[in-house]
């Protein structure tokens, strides 16, 4: 398993956009999970989000919720979900980000948590609640673990916030398509056009775009306008959910994953 940036090195050499899957650890069953983080790998996937199921997941939509309250109720805990990446984790070559709220790796104590989860193979992390002005705390520890820590950039963010997020991001720069909660839409908010070539001012970091890419043609247009990744994460989870049995989700978004892939 590579780490985030050198596979964001490897697909700009190439000139080709990263696709980078969410899913909800342990939903429908931490199994279903181990087998889609390998089915994800092989259908096109370039770097792979883990969402550790959180209690008050602030910045998630229904689908991710409702996941996330699944899981927790099945007993998935954080040394679940990390036991799951240390089984697969060698047969990957998309690295793992793992995606959590603060409060737990607060609740851990920061060292411990980051030593945990680079023991396990993580590579990448993204923590959703943590405004720039405390990242400090765990920029520079992550870094000495080989964790690289994204931070998001807002569609309402001010022109000198978002160069100090992108100065200090690691890995890549998320940039959230709208203002709100994760979710399917019926497009991609326009105002991503008009971000990606403010932040290239202030980066030459990668730049992906996610929240409300929930179909090929979506990814297709967030390429277009210039981003080097794509994310998706309600389609993806929405599909495990509501499929009859594991096996069938599965196949699901491995269908899903290779018409992204093929869109860009």
């Amino acid at each position: 398993m590579t780490t985030v940036s050198q596979c964001f090195q490897t697909l700009h050499e190439q000139g080709k956009c990263a696709l980078i899957p969410f899913i909800t650890a342990g939903d429908p069953d931490l199994d279903t999970t181990t087998q889609a983080l390998q089915i994800l790998d092989r259908a096109g996937a370039d770097v792979i989000e883990l969402g550790v199921p959180y209690s008050d997941p602030l910045a998630d939509g229904p689908v991710i919720q409702a996941a996330a309250t699944r899981a927790l109720k099945r007993g998935v805990t954080l040394q679940k979900v990390l036991q799951v990446v240390e089984t697969v984790g060698d047969r990957l070559e998309a690295p793992i980000v793992l995606f959590s709220y603060y409060n737990p790796i607060h609740y851990q104590g920061i060292e411990v948590f980051l030593r945990r989860i680079a023991q396990a193979g993580v590579k990448g992390l993204v923590i959703p609640d943590i405004p720039l002005e405390e990242a400090e705390t765990i920029l520079k520890p992550a870094a000495e673990h080989g964790i690289e820590v994204t931070l998001l950039v807002a569609p309402t963010s001010p022109q000198e916030r978002i160069s100090a997020i992108a100065q200090q991001s690691q890995g890549f720069i998320y940039l959230v398509s709208v203002t709100g909660v994760t979710g399917t839409r019926s497009e991609v908010g326009s105002k991503v056009k008009e971000l990606l070539p403010q932040l290239r001012r202030f980066t030459d970091k990668p730049i992906c775009v996610g929240f409300g890419v929930s179909k090929p043609e979506h990814a297709q247009q967030i390429k277009q306008w210039g981003a080097d990744g794509v994310i998706a994460g309600s389609a993806f989870v929405r599909r495990l959910a509501d499929a009859e049995s594991p096996q069938a989700g599965l196949d699901a978004i491995e269908t899903f994953c290779r018409s992204l892939k093929a869109a860009i």
